[in-house]
């Protein structure tokens, strides 16, 4: 029995040729592949992509895989719909309709998910740009915190009470935030003290660099300095700083700090200024108090 290609040709041409309608559009099987195609195409290109950003974050020092995963299931999804978007015009089908019909529900969901989509893209900035990673020490609204994890839509910290704060992305990208080990861990420790006036300033300056050479956490290649900031009112004013490597005990170090500044002032019998005021009376004033009745 002879195969009559010419037949064959004309019945697949035909099962490609049968159309029905969607969306008032008139759908060929053909068209059918073509989407069918697209899709497959767009999947590829999709796991493609995600290889090469899990590569990416893992090279940047993303570790988490929660981050990673909700990374590549957000770029699958966009490449996804991209190429539904796609292969839906190049059929001609009319999503107009749908589209109007779901106006309303779409701007609905745009302002409830405004502040997530707001998080969501500064999660991504901080992934990429890596100005905050895990590890960093920070301040956020004048509190110290030490970040735990970088999320997708919140950053897990813990401050130094032990407390564990979720700040959301957006606000580590909108606001100012002082990160104590962007490029490296120093932190200059400051301590400020005001002597009487009657003071040996030189000895005054002798005994403070001798505190802060002495202590032990200090970075050995960096010298202590002392200055003197101001004459005040009551007080010569003079400020100590000091170099840590350990930004994260900070206030324990500047508490050691100016207890080694108490003793030795007080070793060296420099008196630690306070404020202190005197008050004169006017002659007739001193006279009519003379004259009042003393206590027995």
């Amino acid at each position: 029995m002879d195969i009559q290609w010419s037949e064959v040709v004309a019945f697949v041409d035909r099962i490609l040729e049968a159309s029905f309608t969607v969306g008032g559009s008139a759908v060929t099987v053909a068209d059918l592949l073509v989407v069918m195609g697209l899709l497959v195409a767009a999947w590829t290109i999709s796991r493609v992509l995600r290889r090469g950003i899990e590569r990416l974050l893992r090279r940047r020092g993303v570790d988490d895989q929660g981050t990673i995963a909700v990374t590549l299931r957000i770029t699958h999804y966009a490449v996804m719909l991209l190429g539904f978007l796609t292969a839906i015009s190049q059929v001609g089908i009319n999503l107009s309709a749908l589209l109007a019909a779901g106006a309303v529900f779409a701007v609905g969901v745009g302002f409830a998910l405004q502040g997530l989509a707001q998080n969501f893209v500064s999660g991504v900035i901080l992934l990429f740009e890596r100005s905050i990673t895990p590890g960093d020490i920070v301040e956020v609204d004048g509190h110290v915190v030490r970040v735990l994890r970088l999320g997708i839509r919140t950053t897990l910290c813990r401050n130094r009470n032990d407390e564990e704060l979720l700040v959301p992305n957006s606000h580590l990208v909108d606001s100012t935030v002082k990160n104590f080990t962007l490029h490296d861990n120093s932190q200059r420790i400051r301590a400020t003290v005001g002597v009487s006036y009657e003071s040996d300033l030189r000895a005054v300056a002798t005994s403070l660099e001798a505190v802060a050479d002495a202590l032990k956490w200090r970075v050995q290649d960096r010298e202590p300095r002392v200055f003197l900031t101001e004459f005040g009112s009551s007080s010569v004013n003079f400020e100590i700083s000091v170099w840590t490597d350990d930004p994260w005990r900070a206030p324990q170090f500047r508490s050691e700090l100016m207890t080694g500044i108490w003793f030795a002032l007080k070793d060296a019998g420099v008196t630690i200024a306070f404020p202190q005021l005197d008050v004169h009376f006017d002659g007739p004033v001193e006279e009519a108090f003379s004259r009042l009745p003393r206590a027995s």
